[in-house]
C-alpha cells in the first residue's frame, strides 16, 4: 500500500515521541525498582486478591523491558538493512516474524505462570492441509484474543499471519514498526476522499489478502470489534435499518457473538481464491470487558479453550448472497459452541508443566 508524504511524516513523528517515552519509562522504573516492589508488596495484603499489585507490577515491567529491547533490535535491523532499504525483503521479514513469535512466547509463558492461565486448542491436525494459504476468521471478545490467535497460528500452524488492526494500536511503537515491515494494515476511521469507511476497509483487506502463499494466514475478525451487549444491540438495529429483517432476527438469537459484517470477509475470500477458511471460537475471557473487570479477576485461574474448524475451499458456496448466508450459519454454530464451553476455573495456584498452549 502506497504511503503519502503526509502519512510518512505523521508516522515518523509519532515514533519519535512514543519510542523514547517507552525506553525512558523503562529506565526510570528500573532505577526505582526497589521502591515499586516495596509499595506493591505493602499494598498486596490490603487489596483483595492473591498478591494482585505485585503480579501487575511484574506484567508491566516485563512489557516495558521486552518493548524497549525490541525497539533496540528493530533499530539494529533497520541499520543492517541499509537504513531500511532492504527491510521488507523476505529475509528481513522472516526475522521480524521470528521476533514476533519469540515475544509472544515470552508473554504467554509468563501469563501461564503469573496469572495461572491455561490455553488449550482443539481442532484439526495442523498438518492436514499442507501447502494451503488460510483465511482465518475469529470471534472478537475479551482482552488479548488477537495475540492468542496470532501466537497459536505461528506455533501450531507454523504460519506467517497477515493482520488488520485499528490504527490506534500504532501508538505502541514496537507494533507500529514491526507491522509496517511485514504484510499488515492499520485501518483508519477516516477514509480517503471519494471513499466510504467500508469501501476503504474492503479495499485494504483485498490488497492484503492478495498473493497469499502456502505458509501465509490472513486473519480477520468479521464482527469488527470486541463483543459487548451494547454493540450487539447496535448491530441488530443496524441490520433492521438496512431492511435485513431476517438477518436481524437471526442475530437476535445469537447471545454470545455480534452479527458478522461480511464485507471484509468477502473481499478477502475473493482476493485469495485458493485459500481454505479456518473458523476460530474461544471462550474464557468473554466477560472481561473493562480494565476494572481484568483487575477484579487477577489472578485469573482460568482454562481457556480455542476451537478451530478448517473448511476446504470446495465447501464454500459461490455468490455473495450464498456466502453471507454461509458466514451467518457459521456464526450461529460458534454461538452454540460458546454456550456449551464456558470458562473453566482452575484450582488456585495450580501449576502445569506441560505447554500452556496444548493441541488436542
Amino acid at each position: 500500500m502506497s504511503t503519502t508524504p503526509r502519512q510518512w511524516y505523521a508516522r515518523q513523528t509519532r515514533r519519535l515521541i512514543t519510542a523514547p517515552v517507552v525506553i525512558a519509562v523503562t529506565v526510570l522504573i528500573g532505577v526505582t525498582l526497589p521502591l515499586w516492589v516495596v509499595a506493591a508488596a505493602a499494598l498486596s495484603p490490603v487489596l483483595p486478591g492473591h498478591w494482585r499489585p505485585l503480579r501487575l507490577l511484574w506484567v508491566l515491567i516485563l512489557y516495558l523491558v521486552v518493548e524497549s529491547l525490541l525497539l533496540v533490535v528493530l533499530f539494529g535491523l533497520w541499520l543492517s538493512s541499509g537504513f531500511g532499504w532492504r527491510v521488507r525483503r523476505p529475509y528481513y521479514q522472516g526475522i521480524h516474524y521470528d521476533l514476533v513469535e519469540g515475544v509472544l512466547w515470552v508473554f504467554f509463558r509468563e501469563a501461564r505462570r503469573v496469572l495461572n492461565l491455561t490455553i488449550d486448542t482443539e481442532g484439526p491436525d495442523p498438518n492436514a492441509y499442507p501447502g494451503k494459504p488460510l483465511l482465518v476468521c475469529c470471534r472478537h471478545a475479551g482482552p488479548g484474543d488477537s495475540f492468542t490467535l496470532i501466537y497459536a497460528l505461528m506455533q501450531w500452524y507454523h504460519r506467517e499471519p497477515r493482520v488488520v488492526l485499528k490504527d490506534t494500536l500504532a501508538w505502541d511503537p514496537a507494533i507500529d514498526v514491526i507491522l509496517h515491515r511485514i504484510p499488515a494494515r492499520f485501518i483508519s476511521p477516516n477514509p480517503k476522499k471519494g471513499e466510504t469507511a467500508s469501501e476503504q476497509i474492503e479495499r485494504d483487506i483485498s490488497e492484503l489478502a492478495t498473493g497469499l502463499d502456502e505458509n501465509d494466514a490472513f486473519v480477520i475478525f468479521p464482527e469488527g470489534g470486541n463483543f459487548t451487549p451494547h454493540r450487539r444491540e447496535k448491530g441488530i438495529e443496524r441490520l433492521r435499518r438496512l431492511g435485513m429483517y431476517r438477518m436481524a432476527d437471526r442475530a437476535e438469537q445469537m447471545t454470545n457473538v455480534l452479527a458478522p459484517r461480511p464485507g471484509g470477509f468477502l473481499a478477502a475470500l475473493a482476493a485469495a481464491p485458493e485459500a481454505d477458511v479456518v473458523m476460530v471460537a474461544h471462550t474464557g475471557m468473554d466477560h472481561l470487558l473493562t480494565v476494572g473487570d481484568v483487575w477484579r479477576e487477577l489472578p485469573m485461574d482460568k482454562r481457556l479453550v480455542m476451537q478451530w474448524w478448517q473448511v476446504p475451499r470446495a465447501e464454500i458456496p459461490e455468490g455473495r448472497d450464498a456466502q453471507i448466508e454461509w458466514l451467518f450459519g457459521w456464526w450461529e454454530r460458534i454461538d452454540e459452541w460458546i454456550d456449551e464451553h464456558r470458562a473453566e476455573d482452575l484450582p488456585a495456584r495450580r501449576r502445569r508443566r506441560s505447554s500452556h498452549l496444548d493441541h488436542r
